[in-house]
Parts: structure tokens; C-alpha cells; sequence
């Protein structure tokens, strides 16, 4: 083998570690630790051609999170289901091997007589022209399996050299630190979010914990309901009816987010959203997103209906109503068990106007706030008394 390469330089070294502290002292991304690091430690005279961490996550769509850096193609993030001990794949990496044996870290020559390919992984290094491998592993809690592991890729033909091995075993603990206190960080975000909507779920993690926190928000106003729930209730196997409410939301609040909308509340079988008047583009763009979310609901449901009809089973019905008002978006309830949502006038409106449709037979009712926004040819259906507000309200219906 050649003779081993000079080490890195140690103050390099020191100022990647000292950065990596500063990292976990504020705000920072997945993506900008990561690639900060990799870059620092290649600019340091580490020779490394790639590196790897990854983790398990709390997020609904996807169960864990990798991040690739390579000097050609810089970072590079993925997101991956929950790690499946039938995936072979999965069950052959190194990865999987550091975590069912709890190793804190792997070596392996690549090239070479000391040269071990015993992860189908590292023959595919070894192609594209790697020669040295670690791999590490930190647990944050063992009775929760969090925790961190990550890999470094050499290409250069002696692989690392002694001294930059402890350099890298250095960083990657305080790597890990960095990386334990952002995905802490992500996942309150992604819970918050996930249970409470962007917007809400952004106000809270600033502060607005406090019953009475809000602000004054004007906004399109979204809400549905779905047709004869109780019966379909009654009627159904619990698990069937959960299924066909998590159907009934994909048609509705899956159109809301979908436009730019947001979800403020799933309340048994209705969906309060709201899509807040921007900045440029004012109250015409917020309605006309509302509607064309009213308008994705009903394709959706369509598509919906014709596969239950397919599996023999009864099509459904929502009604929509839409509105434009000021709210009041903030917390209620009491002290030690808080809601962020939405009340005010504008709120009881849309919600009798979601009634009515019962009463007129339309799929979806706006009120004349709402159609004055939006140039269509709207049908207008008179004025009706809505509970529980002074005088009747003017009433439209979109054109089918």
C-alpha cells in the first residue's frame, strides 16, 4: 500500500467541530448541517467522495430521512417508508447491520488484499471507484429507537489515513449533537403541522400558546359536510366507516391543500379551511382558489364514488359552503387543553350556508361576498334566513 497520507490539518479539523456546536445552538436545517460539514471536512483535506447519514422520523407520509453528499452532485435528500425487516435490501446494508448489533461504527477496505465486500453495498462502491468505507452509528433513546447513522467514502487509492479517521470520528459525535437537536427540532414541527395545519401549526411553535393568542385574519372561508353520516354510521362496520371518511377527506381536504388552501379543523365528518387573502391578488384570488377547490371536491368525489360503485357499495355526498370575512385565528378552550382555530361571525356564516345545501339541493352555496369576487355566470337563489344571523342573506350556486 502506499505510505499513508499526512493529516489533515488539526485547526481545520477544530473549526469544523467548533461549527458544528454553533449548529446546535441555533436554528439550522437538516440539509445546511449536513452539507456545511461535508463541505468543510472535503475543503479540510479529507478525502472523501461521499457521506451519508439517516434517520427515523415522525411524519405521516414517510418514516425516515437520508441525506447523500457527493462532490459532484452536492446534497441530495431522500425519504424512504418505514425501514421493513423484509426488505432484503434493507436487511443486507450496513446500516441495518449497526443497528440490530448496536456497533458504534464499521470498517471496510474496499480494494486491495485487506479488501472485505461483505454488503452487496460495498461492491457497488468499489465500482465506481471508492477504496475505503466507514460507517457510524449514535442512539439517542433505546427504548424509542431514535438515533442517527452515517457513512464516509474514500476514493483516493490508500483510503484514509489513521489520522484522518480519528478526525472523522471526532466530527461525526458532534455531528450527531447537531443533527439530535435539529430532528427533535423537525419533528415537533411535523406533528404541529400535521395535527394543526402550516399556518396554525407556525404560529404556535413561535409562541402562541396562551388561551386569547391570535390576530384578526381575513380570508375565504371553506367548509363541507358529509351526506347522511349518521346513517353511514350506523350502517357500517366501524373500520369501513373510518375508511370512508379518510375517502371523504381525500376528495375535500385533500382539494383545499391541494389549491393552497389550509385546514383548520376535521370536525367528525366536516372540514373547516380557510385560504388567507395574499398579499398581491387580494380577496379574488382567495375566492377563486376556494372555489376551484369546491370544483376539485366534486371531481374527486366523482372518481370516489364510481370505485365504491365498482365494489358494490353506495356512492356518497358533501355539501360545500364558501364565504369571505374576517375571523378571529387564535386559542380557545381552557388553560391546560387549547384549540387553534377559527371563530367570529364569518365562521357561523359559512357553516349555515353548508347547511343549506341540504335544504336547496346544491352541492356547493357562496354567499354574495364570496360571488362578487369571482366573474362567473352564478345562479341566484334568493335570500334565506341563516340561524342564529340578523336578516336574510343572499344565496348563489355556481354553475354545474
Amino acid at each position: 500500500m502506499p505510505v499513508a497520507e499526512a493529516a489533515p490539518e488539526a485547526a481545520l479539523i477544530d473549526e469544523v467541530a467548533d461549527w458544528l456546536m454553533e449548529r446546535a445552538l441555533v436554528e439550522s436545517s437538516l440539509t445546511e448541517i449536513a452539507e456545511g460539514c461535508f463541505l468543510r471536512l472535503h475543503a479540510a483535506g479529507i478525502p472523501l467522495s461521499r457521506s451519508h447519514i439517516a434517520f427515523r422520523t415522525l411524519h405521516p407520509l414517510y418514516g425516515a430521512v437520508g441525506v447523500t453528499w457527493t462532490p459532484s452532485n452536492g446534497i441530495v435528500m431522500q425519504h424512504y417508508a418505514d425501514p421493513d425487516e423484509t426488505n432484503e435490501a434493507w436487511r443486507q446494508s450496513p446500516g441495518y447491520h449497526l443497528i440490530r448489533t448496536r456497533l458504534p461504527f464499521l470498517r471496510r477496505r474496499l480494494t486491495g488484499p485487506e479488501a472485505q465486500l461483505d454488503f452487496p453495498v460495498l461492491e457497488d462502491f468499489r465500482e465506481q471507484g471508492a477504496s475505503d468505507y466507514l460507517a457510524y452509528l449514535f442512539i439517542f433513546d433505546e427504548t424509542q429507537e431514535t438515533g442517527v447513522w452515517g457513512s464516509w467514502l474514500c476514493d483516493r487509492p490508500s483510503g484514509f489515513s489513521e489520522a484522518e479517521l480519528r478526525a472523522l470520528q471526532r466530527i461525526q459525535r458532534r455531528l450527531a449533537v447537531a443533527l439530535k437537536v435539529t430532528i427533535k427540532e423537525q419533528i415537533a414541527r411535523n406533528v404541529v403541522t400535521t395535527y394543526l395545519g402550516p399556518g396554525a401549526g407556525e404560529r404556535v411553535l413561535r409562541g402562541q400558546i396562551r388561551r386569547g393568542d391570535g390576530e384578526r385574519l381575513h380570508a375565504a372561508i371553506w367548509m363541507s359536510d358529509l351526506r347522511d353520516s349518521t346513517a353511514l354510521a350506523a350502517a357500517l362496520p366501524p373500520e369501513e366507516f373510518l375508511a370512508l371518511l379518510n375517502g371523504y377527506f381525500e376528495c375535500t381536504a385533500g382539494a383545499v391543500l391541494a389549491r393552497g388552501g389550509e385546514v383548520l379543523l376535521l370536525i367528525g365528518d366536516a372540514v373547516l379551511a380557510i385560504f388567507p387573502l395574499p398579499q398581491a391578488g387580494g380577496a379574488a384570488q382567495a375566492c377563486q382558489a376556494a372555489l376551484e377547490a369546491a370544483r376539485d371536491a366534486e371531481a374527486r368525489l366523482s372518481v370516489f364514488n364510481k370505485s365504491r360503485g365498482e365494489l358494490g357499495e353506495a356512492a356518497i355526498a358533501f355539501g360545500i359552503g364558501l364565504h369571505l370575512g374576517e375571523l378571529m385565528f387564535g386559542n380557545i378552550g381552557v388553560p391546560e387543553r387549547l384549540q387553534f382555530t377559527v371563530v367570529g361571525p364569518a365562521a357561523n356564516e359559512v357553516a349555515r350556508l353548508e347547511t343549506l345545501t341540504k335544504t336547496l339541493g346544491q352541492p356547493v352555496l357562496a354567499s354574495a361576498t364570496f360571488a362578487e369576487q369571482v366573474a362567473l355566470e352564478w345562479e341566484r337563489l334568493g335570500r334565506h334566513e341563516l340561524r342564529g344571523l340578523l336578516g336574510p342573506r343572499a344565496v348563489f350556486a355556481p354553475p354545474r
